[in-house]
């Protein structure tokens, strides 16, 4: 790979830029989903609260001779540790304006949201001699980030579209469109617990590759795609161009996944995996320019 490619990628991948950019176009989804166009504070307050609890994330989970680590993203994080302190600061600031345009039921839907990212990390639950997050309870940890992702990126835009009066979107509605962003989250999200299945099973993480196998989590992947799939056409009901486009990009989902080892690099599930959360827009904007 060309140098400066690489340097530009490892910044993009590493730095959490593009996961945050991948929260703005599943929130752009959404919108477009609903038939209203993208508030911009929204897609503001998704890129830097993602940037925000994903950088405290990692820079909290500090490993020991990060030098040394088998990941070079943990390798190119920790060599990089002033820029990600740099960005974690310029996240949260640029967060507070945002904050005060949000109407009181989303305020408190994202601060709830982030309390759970918070306590996902840090160890502030406990039993006698041990201390553990969220993300330590048996096989928890891929349901707080469906449901996280899902709540930011479409209760989010259903609270302020309605706050704003533009739309009433029915009970029935929003929790469709909530399960079908959850399943799609958490299948994309098994890949990465299974790369790091080993190591889980190490540290007693109790994750579901974990617990059930990596056979049993690759199939429970394209389970939860499947439901995606049968919740939006119930959501839709009928065969429009954001049910193919989205059907498309789930089907290419589960082949990308299906084509997963652990051993892979890590472009391969920063890049790639996380990706569809991008393809899915891009491919929802040319059925939107072909129909």
């Amino acid at each position: 790979m060309n140098k400066y490619l690489s340097q530009t990628l490892n910044f993009l991948l590493f730095s959490n830029i593009f996961i945050a950019l991948c929260a703005v176009c599943q929130g752009i989804i959404s919108y477009w989903i609903l038939g209203i166009n993208p508030d911009n504070y929204v897609l503001g307050i998704l890129f830097f609260s993602t940037l925000t609890i994903y950088n405290f994330s990692i820079l909290l989970s500090k490993p020991e001779k990060t030098e040394n680590s088998q990941f070079l993203r943990v390798r190119w994080i920790f060599s990089h540790y002033r820029l990600m302190i740099g960005l974690f600061i310029i996240s949260v600031l640029s967060l507070i304006p945002f904050v005060f345009l949000l109407s009181k039921s989303s305020l408190i839907l994202m601060l709830s949201l982030g309390v759970i990212s918070i306590a996902y990390s840090l160890p502030i639950f406990g039993i006698p001699g041990k201390k553990f997050g969220l993300r330590n309870i048996y096989g928890f940890k891929l349901f707080i980030i469906g449901a996280v992702w899902a709540g930011s990126t479409v209760l989010l835009p259903i609270l302020e579209i309605e706050g704003n009066g533009i739309l009433n979107i029915s009970n029935k509605e929003s929790i469709l469109l909530f399960f079908t962003r959850f399943l799609f989250i958490v299948a994309i999200a098994i890949p990465f617990d299974i790369r790091d299945l080993f190591q889980d099973q190490n540290s007693a993480l109790r994750t579901i590759p974990v617990i059930f196998g990596e056979k049993k989590a690759l199939f429970l992947c394209q389970l939860f795609l499947a439901a995606s799939v049968i919740l939006l056409f119930a959501y839709t009901e009928k065969l429009d161009a954001n049910f193919w486009a989205i059907a498309l990009s789930i089907f290419v989902t589960g082949w990308l996944i299906l084509k997963s080892r652990w051993n892979k690099n890590e472009y391969y599930y920063f890049l790639l995996l996380d990706g569809t959360m991008v393809l899915q827009l891009v491919i929802l904007q040319l059925f939107k320019l072909i129909s």
